[in-house]
């Protein structure tokens, strides 16, 4: 007679459990994520009439807190330029055209 393996089945659940953010947390970083991204936008609607006429499709990087951007050709040159002067702070990045999006889908 043959004896069989007993069935060892999968636990369900948080690999690590003490890493769950709570839920307040979670609102509070969407709604941090939210207002940096209006901000942003607030920022290009202001400066990117202005630029598009001699810079159309170049990268604008900006930092939302004191309202600094930083523009160039290169993508890579145009974040370089804005780590240099705030290395640790967010940045958000777009494109010089009529959407400010930096790609296709």
């Amino acid at each position: 007679m043959t004896k069989t393996q007993p069935i060892r089945r999968r636990r369900q659940g948080r690999l690590f459990p003490e890493y769950t953010i709570p839920p307040e947390e979670l609102v509070r970083q969407e709604a941090e994520k939210n207002s940096r991204g209006k901000r942003y936008r607030e920022i290009f609607t202001q400066v990117s009439p202005h630029l598009m006429n001699d810079h159309y499709n170049w990268f604008i990087i900006i930092e939302p807190n004191s309202g600094d951007y930083f523009i160039d050709t290169s993508e890579e040159i145009a974040i370089q330029k804005a780590r240099e002067k705030y290395p640790t702070g967010m940045v958000g990045i777009m494109r010089l055209n009529e959407t400010g999006t930096c790609g296709k889908i």
